[in-house]
């Protein structure tokens, strides 16, 4: 075996990392034979002049992934090489590198929707509930969990949506999953998706769209009003199930007041059907008081409410919950009993004891006020630096905002010519159904991502870009 290695002082990599990718290549081209004994610990760190550390990590790394065995009071021997695998050399890699790289788009300022405030995430606080349950006496915290969430979780849900959103449901109606989308699919396939029929907002989210449209339903888009979706056009559909976003219409932003949420309540019954309600940021709100969800509302049991701490907490802990009326949980129980939770149990019980211990309100609170300021710096920046040259859509909630540009540029030439200044900006025309209810160009602005000054300062640049 060459070992004449020489480490090279640019590679990121570790020095025992360097050394055992060296060892494997060497055996997995056959140039280390089976059976050939590797030098001792003491005999190779002499002769490398590096520490016994990293000789040990390099060759326990290669036992690991079955490359050498360790024979007792022996050594370690490479053992027979039987994979089929090639190794990726230099070059390969670099090749891959390129092709990832090959889109990759240089900007300042973004102002996606979705993105949140990392800066005031409580991480010394989750960090510490997180290791607390990690605690090894906590054997039963790395156990498959209950199919539904974790009941203490489930009451702590109960409780905060009924004081917050006034929803009524019991702990044992809440469904706890890996995302709003999962959990579309988990109620699509408690109703059943053979023609079914269901009415969805025009535009609306993208994400549940292709839910309904990958499970086989027929998708009725309603065109919109002032207050939300056209009532008259959902009636005149065949439709008995309808997907809405009636605290903050996604993405037009508009709040559908106490008496359509009514109409529709009556629709619902009428039809023998369902509201599937997407609660995504309702605990954003900057002018007046919220009005209770359409679940709170409904006497019926005809209304889904879907809630998630995507927005308020989180995006990568993947956890949001769904409220079922109870004719609906029997069905669930009945056919999904053996389907394993999707949500990791262990952020699970961390979110309970954040919720217990009234970390969660607390950082509500914060954050209400931090977007709040973050929202008003958007508006008034966009007034004051471009004026009558552009309408602001759906502005009294939420963490982003709909841009109309009068510049008679199109969608795809406001969102280039943004880039090219330093500034990336969305299209709207992804969550049309029928690109023909487009009147004119819309973009979206998310802020929660951003600082105020990276606000500002991000419309100055839009400005340039679409103004000057």
């Amino acid at each position: 075996m060459d070992f004449t290695l020489k480490f090279d002082g640019q590679s990121k990599e570790p020095l025992y990392m360097q050394l055992y990718q060296h060892i494997k290549e060497e055996i997995q081209k056959g140039i280390l034979d089976a059976g050939t004994r590797l030098p001792s610990i003491r005999q190779l760190s002499s002769y490398l002049n590096v520490s016994k550390n990293t000789i040990e990590l390099a060759y326990q790394q290669l036992i690991a992934e079955g490359y050498v065995d360790s024979r007792a009071r022996s050594g370690l021997y490479v053992v027979e090489n039987n994979t089929d695998i090639i190794p990726i050399k230099k070059a390969q890699a670099k090749l891959f590198d390129e092709v990832l790289n090959e889109h990759k788009e240089t900007f300042e300022y973004d102002f996606r929707q979705g993105r949140i405030d990392l800066e005031h995430f409580p991480y010394t606080t989750w960090r510490k509930l997180s290791n607390q349950v990690l605690f090894p006496e906590n054997k039963s915290n790395f156990l498959y969990g209950d199919p539904q969430g974790e009941l203490e979780l489930r009451r702590e849900i109960a409780q905060y949506l009924y004081q917050s959103r006034g929803v009524n449901c019991s702990l044992s109606q809440i469904l706890v999953g890996s995302g709003i989308q999962q959990l579309l699919t988990t109620f699509c396939q408690i109703i059943g998706v053979n023609n079914q029929s269901i009415a969805i907002e025009e535009p609306s989210y993208d994400g549940a769209r292709m839910v309904f449209k990958n499970l086989g339903f027929n998708l009725h888009p309603i065109l919109l009003d002032e207050t939300g979706i056209n009532m008259e056009h959902l009636k005149s559909s065949d439709a008995n199930v309808v997907y809405v976003t009636p605290s903050h219409q996604f993405p037009c932003g508009m709040i559908m007041p106490y008496s359509k949420r009514m109409e529709l309540i009556q629709w619902a019954e009428h039809r023998n059907g369902f509201i599937i309600e997407d609660d995504y940021d309702g605990e954003f709100r900057y002018i007046g008081k919220p009005i209770p969800s359409l679940q709170g509302l409904d006497p019926n049991g005809r209304v889904i409410y879907l809630g998630t701490f995507s927005k308020a907490l989180l995006p990568a802990l993947r956890m949001s919950y769904m409220v079922l009326p109870k004719y609906l949980l029997s069905v669930f129980k009945r056919n999904f009993a053996s389907y394993e939770q999707t949500v990791s149990k262990i952020h699970q019980i961390t979110m309970q004891l954040f919720m217990e211990e009234g970390h969660w309100d607390r950082h509500i609170r914060k954050m209400r006020k931090i977007y709040q300021k973050k929202h008003a710096t958007l508006i008034s920046s966009i007034i004051n630096i471009m004026d009558d040259k552009v309408n602001i859509v759906g502005s009294h909630s939420g963490l982003h905002i709909l841009l109309q540009v009068n510049n008679k540029m199109t969608e795809k030439e406001l969102v280039q010519t943004a880039l090219r200044n330093k500034v990336k900006v969305y299209p709207t025309s992804i969550y049309f159904n029928d690109l023909r209810h487009i009147n004119k160009p819309l973009i979206q602005l998310g802020f929660g991502g951003l600082t105020e000054h990276q606000i500002t300062e991000g419309i100055i640049l839009l400005n340039k870009a679409w103004f000057e």
